[in-house]
């Protein structure tokens, strides 16, 4: 038996809207400043993780589109628990590259493990069949 998520309207809208302006954000200064992304993965110690996946100039490029078109189409309500799927295929090498291998500072590690738990929760969950008025 599957239980129900009580939770007003708004706040779900809200919620899936403060979401998505992170990979919004983020997948815009992928695009309109490549060269700093690329740059910063350059100086990351766990870069190999990002050049398993391919050279950072094309995963910057490939991640901010994904990234701006799953933030987009989250933000507008459209295949949510899909869009939050890929959101979180993009977030964990993002993760596991920059900030794992920047251990040092712990606050963007745990902002990206909190950023995961919200996409978690719109991808286990059917918000469409669970939200209360």
């Amino acid at each position: 038996m599957q239980a129900h998520i009580k939770a007003s309207r708004l706040s779900v809208h809200l919620f899936r809207a403060m979401l998505s302006g992170i990979f919004l954000v983020a997948g815009g200064n992928h695009l309109l400043q490549p060269g700093k992304t690329a740059a910063r993965i350059e100086q990351v110690n766990f870069k190999g993780i990002a050049y398993f996946f391919g050279e950072p100039p094309t995963l910057v490029f490939i991640s901010g589109v994904v990234m701006l078109s799953a933030a987009g189409l989250f933000l507008l309500n459209i295949k949510p628990r899909y869009m939050a799927a890929v959101l979180i295929a993009v977030l964990i090498p993002i993760t596991l590259t920059v900030q794992v291998g920047q251990i040092t500072t712990l606050g963007p590690l745990f902002k990206n493990i909190a950023i995961l738990g919200g996409l978690l929760f719109f991808l286990l969950n059917d918000t469409k069949n669970t939200i209360n008025s």
